[in-house]
């Protein structure tokens, strides 16, 4: 037998453990070297974990759901293992299976002739929690009820129907239910749990994935531990989709990626941080850390949760590098592809809540960022020009700001020269 150990891959020095979520392989099936065994959950990112070679799966030293650490053993593969060498499952388990799973699909098989006639549910019989509290209150037991449901599940509707008889309900002609079986070591940690309401209706209780624990815990942190302000402004929009309207034909011909308004919004930031480098620095105790670089995080949506990958040198990049940057973070984000390196540090962020269709918002802050810009929804209203009203793409742009370092002045003013170099967008290219 030769073993080759799985262990957890080398996490960054700001995750401290990661989440196991679920195998994908069952110890005695084959594996083959890159398949992918299980994906593991950090606070920031969903990494996938490949076999390292050929194989049986030998053990599986982690259960699902199980906290690892960097370098962890977490499975075994025997290398010379024989392909197909795990046992057949018994026939029972597999029936249970199919019971609970596809019960549309593979229904229970009828008792043969010779069967006994199946009494009225056991006392394991799985009962929906709206029977369960029904039948708690009425003091009927489970093998008083006959459960109709899928695979003998006793239902709301049996107990109301036991509570009519004057007497326990007579032995039912459907097959007695298997008694609920234990969750495999296997089972998935996070699987939603059905609990019932006082008024006996449905509702679910689902723990919170390791990334969507680790965004609640940062964003009470910010609320906690920084004097949060915001100050809000008006952009009128008009200048800059002009341009992108004249030259987004020619753009995407040239670059392969369409010309979008986050870059004109990137650049906008990257102009107001170079005039107030104090929006750009961050507070490390009683000290303030001014940043020699504009590293400008992007707030994304995943089916993960809020994610921030950064842009590297923002002051840098060209309009294309930052549309063709963002739209591969889109995508990798919505795959689970992005690695710790890339959602690692950021010394301001953009967060664009208008492509929901965000009116007004006042974002959090990033620590240990000390500003975050928001952008919404560009609608056309009435808004005054030389003494006429007239109807204008407008933006609301609000800027949180940590009050401990950055006075009102200078937020006030950066969001300003926001709102300028969008207005004219000709001060973008001229670094005026």
């Amino acid at each position: 037998m030769s073993i080759v150990e799985v262990k957890v891959p080398e996490l960054s020095e700001s995750v401290s453990e990661a989440s196991l979520i679920e195998w994908k392989k069952k110890v005695g099936e084959p594996v083959k070297a890159d398949e992918i065994l299980i994906e593991i959950e950090t606070d920031k990112i969903v990494l996938e974990i490949p076999a390292p070679a050929d194989g049986v799966l030998a053990s599986i030293e982690q259960p699902d759901g199980a906290a690892v650490l960097s370098d962890q053993l977490i499975a075994t593969i025997d290398t010379e293992g024989m392909v197909g060498a795990q046992p057949e499952a018994p026939k029972a388990a597999v029936a249970e299976e199919v019971i609970i799973s596809t019960p549309a699909a593979a229904p229970a098989p009828t008792p043969s002739p010779a069967a006994p006639t199946a009494a009225a549910s056991t006392p394991g019989a799985f009962m929906m929690p709206a029977a369960e509290k029904l039948m708690a209150n009425s003091g009927l037991s489970a093998t008083q009820v006959a459960g109709t449901g899928v695979g003998g599940r006793i239902t709301k509707p049996d107990v109301i129907a036991a509570l009519k008889s004057a007497q326990p309900v007579a032995p039912s002609a459907v097959a007695a239910a298997p008694a609920q079986p234990a969750a495999p070591k296997s089972a998935p940690a996070k699987q939603a749990t059905p609990v019932a309401s006082l008024d006996g209706r449905p509702e679910q209780r689902v723990p919170m994935s390791r990334l969507r624990a680790r965004v609640a815990e940062r964003l009470v942190e910010s609320q906690s531990n920084c004097a949060i302000l915001t100050t809000f402004n008006e952009v009128n929009l008009a200048p800059v989709m002009a341009l992108r309207a004249k030259y987004k034909e020619s753009f995407e011909k040239k670059y392969g990626v369409k010309l979008g308004f986050m870059s004109f919004f990137v650049k906008a930031a990257v102009h107001a941080l170079k005039q107030y480098p104090i929006i750009n620095a961050s507070v490390d105790g009683y000290d303030i850390i001014y940043h020699g670089y504009m590293d400008i995080g992007i707030a994304v949506g995943s089916p993960r949760g809020l994610v921030v990958p950064v842009l590297r040198d923002a002051d840098q990049m060209t309009f294309a590098e930052i549309e063709l940057k963002i739209a591969d973070f889109a995508k990798r984000a919505k795959d689970g592809k992005l690695t710790l390196e890339e959602l690692t540090g950021g010394t301001f962020t953009i967060s664009n809540g208008g492509v929901f269709g965000s009116l007004f918002s006042t974002p959090i802050i990033n620590p240990p960022q000390s500003a975050i810009l928001g952008i919404h929804a560009t609608k056309p209203r009435p808004v005054a020009e030389n003494g006429e009203v007239v109807i204008r793409p407008m933006n609301y742009f609000a800027m949180s700001y940590d009050h401990r370092i950055i006075d009102g002045r200078e937020a006030v003013l950066a969001l300003v020269a926001m709102k300028e170099a969008l207005e004219d967008p000709a001060r973008l290219l001229l670094d005026l």
